[in-house]
């Protein structure tokens, strides 16, 4: 297996801020919430690497409170992530009620 490479914004006003999640964490994500071996898109799995996604982000504005532009991507994540849970809970309630504690979310 190849050696995880982590994308980093070149200018010094982002200061090497990670874009991505790292490859591992993101097949780490991806096991834990899988519905069946190949599973991969699942709309629990997708919400698990949105909350991820945002979980950094958070940890982005932090430093960069005047952010706007990462910010709006940041509503967008969520905006998804709602979309996705709603729809888990249309079709599977247990499922929805599990990944929501396994993510740590209210609802």
């Amino acid at each position: 297996m190849a050696p995880a490479v982590i994308i980093t914004a070149g200018s010094r006003k982002y200061g090497g801020v990670k874009l991505a999640i790292e490859k591992e964490k993101k097949q780490k994500i991806i096991s834990d919430y899988k519905e069946h071996p190949k599973d991969t898109g699942s709309a629990s799995v997708q919400a698990a690497i949105l909350t991820e996604r945002i979980n950094q982000l958070g940890e982005h504005f932090k430093a960069h409170k005047k952010d706007h532009h990462s910010r709006r991507g940041l509503l967008g994540m969520v905006g998804r992530r709602r979309r996705l849970l709603n729809y888990l809970k249309k079709e599977d309630n247990k499922k929805y009620q599990e990944v929501l504690t396994k993510l740590n979310l209210r609802k």
